[in-house]
């Protein structure tokens, strides 16, 4: 029996066990097979404290990284995993203290804050540490120490005082980097850029197989373990992804530079999974067990503060952060409680299953969550960083046109209702961020798409992906139709890359930052375009 088949059973021996009623409404099913729920535990129960003695390799082969600041706080990040392609990282069942440091220089003359933190073995020997009571708008350095051993330094910063009129923010935003699509070289461009946040717009890691040498990436001074070259579908599947991927100098070079403020989409789990209803034909019991194995991995391995820890099949990731009265941002989570694809999913042609009103991409909590929210903004820009494409996106320019299920098309009465909304409250600077689709777009947000000629109510700004689709091309081969078909797409490329925006009182500009290649590394990087749009009447113009 080959390994995925291994996995699937144990996956629905679990399912056939608890069921998915027991499952949902007793979370002790993920807890039972250490999937999702297991948390470290308290007095004489606990895991034995490991001996720092004991670490003789470095264990911060996974690097560093901070995330969600805020005016007074900062989260820092960091896994111990002296031999990442292991299951355990290397490391005995045992806690481990783990000294962290944060300074206002890179050379921790000015430390303002340091402590002590437990690595559990629950959690993969990650820590998530909360510093409090900073200064706003502050620049900060940080490192760790287990033993003899010190991280390297990472970079983040405080988010502006709740009332601060700034007058500038520069942000990125990435997405989509399938490791065996090619080097994340766009990375190492990014980790030296001057912004001060990045958005990752989801699909941090691909749940797909990938073999000895890397896909594209053709290594040839390595040979990766053959657990790799499986679907992902255990949390030990998910754990050693992560380590993979975070094994890429580039990526953490850039975690390492910039706080990060990730949302997920579909790949962190599996392909277009929709709620709990699975790509694949399984019973969502056992989905749902995936989902947990697939959640749990993901808080361990990236920076997110204490609400977002999951309880196993589920995973609070939509939150709000706030730049001074500059920009509110609000993060959206479109998989965890959307309504399954219309027509099997796929591009199809619009009919009365896809505009059905009922249909969510949110979910009805999270949308009332938006738009409370927007009612109660002071800022300039409410910016909605989220993962599939907001506005309207024809294939063709002739009325037997298709639309993407996966994608806001699927959903256009759950769009309209945002819209809405935003018009309710007041939004005049609208401005949503997004990935998936592996192509830089710029758009304009139409009151109505099915007329050209009605108002333009915010832009939309699609970040191409920093690997998945490998080298790709300036032009791809449907360029001009998908022009023509939507008069409201300013801007198509399909090179890798990222975006970054530049928020100001009386304008926003993005640049649209892309490599040639990714399937060699070393390429560099050039502004493939820059677009502006300015406050108070949306749209987008070549800067």
């Amino acid at each position: 029996m080959d390994h995925a088949q291994d996995h699937s059973e144990e996956l629905r021996a679990a399912a056939r066990h608890f069921g998915r009623r027991r499952f949902l409404t007793v979370t002790g099913a993920a807890a039972a097979l250490a999937f999702a729920t297991q948390l470290p535990a308290a007095g004489a129960a606990a895991a034995a404290e490991l001996d720092a003695r004991r670490v003789t390799e470095d264990p911060f082969t996974l690097g560093v990284a901070s995330g969600d600041p805020l005016p007074g706080s900062v989260l820092l990040w960091t896994r111990l995993a002296p031999r990442p392609f292991e299951p355990a990282g290397g490391l005995p069942a045992g806690r481990v203290s783990v000294h962290w440091e944060l300074a206002r220089d890179e050379r921790f003359a000015r430390i303002v804050r340091r402590g002590l933190a437990v690595a559990h073995p629950e959690f993969r020997h990650s820590v998530h540490i909360e510093v409090e009571h900073l200064d706003p708008d502050r620049v900060f350095f940080y490192r760790f120490r287990v033993g003899e051993w010190i991280s390297p330094v990472g970079r983040t910063r405080t988010a502006p005082a709740p009332g601060a009129r700034n007058t500038a923010l520069k942000l990125a935003a990435v997405s989509c980097q399938a490791y065996h699509d090619g080097y994340f070289t766009a990375y190492g461009h990014l980790a030296r850029e001057d912004v001060d946040v990045v958005f990752h717009l989801g699909d941090y890691l691909y749940e797909y197989a990938v073999n000895a040498t890397g896909g594209a990436r053709a290594h040839t001074d390595r040979t990766l373990p053959a657990v790799f070259n499986r679907e992902t579908l255990t949390l030990e599947d998910y754990r050693l992804r992560y380590a993979l991927y975070k094994s890429d100098p580039d990526l953490r070079a850039a975690h390492a530079a910039h706080p990060f403020v990730v949302t997920w989409d579909d790949h962190e789990t599996e392909n277009n999974y929709a709620g709990d209803t699975p790509e694949n034909d399984v019973p969502p019991e056992e989905f749902l067990l995936r989902r947990a194995a697939a959640y749990r991995a993901y808080w361990e391995h990236q920076p997110l503060r204490r609400p977002q820890l999951p309880e196993g099949p589920d995973m609070r990731l939509y939150r709000r952060l706030r730049f001074g009265r500059l920009a509110q941002f609000d993060v959206l989570d479109t998989r965890q409680y959307r309504s399954d694809q219309a027509y099997g999913d796929g591009w199809q042609v619009p009919g009365p299953e896809s505009e059905d009103p009922a249909r969510t991409l949110t979910g009805a909590a999270q949308e009332r969550w938006l738009l409370d929210g927007w009612r109660a903004s002071e800022a300039r820009w409410n910016v909605l960083p989220q993962q599939v494409v907001f506005s309207e996106r024809r294939d063709r320019p002739t009325a037997d046109f298709k639309l993407s299920m996966d994608s806001w098309d699927g959903y256009p009465a759950s769009r309209q209702r945002i819209l809405a909304g935003a018009e309710a409250a007041g939004v005049e600077n609208l401005m949503v961020l997004t990935g998936d689709v592996h192509v830089g777009y710029g758009l304009d947000v139409k009151a109505d798409f099915r007329d050209p000629a009605s108002r333009t109510v915010g832009t939309e700004i699609v970040a191409t992906s920093i690997a998945s689709g490998k080298d790709g091309a300036d032009r791809p081969s449907n360029h001009d139709k998908l022009m023509r078909a939507n008069p409201h797409l300013r801007f198509y490329n399909g090179r890798r890359g990222y975006v970054t925006v530049e928020l100001g009182e009386e304008s926003a500009r993005a640049d649209f930052r892309t490599v040639p290649y990714v399937t060699r590394p070393g390429a560099p990087v050039t502004t493939a375009a820059s677009y502006v749009t300015e406050a108070g009447a949306p749209g987008l113009t070549p800067a």
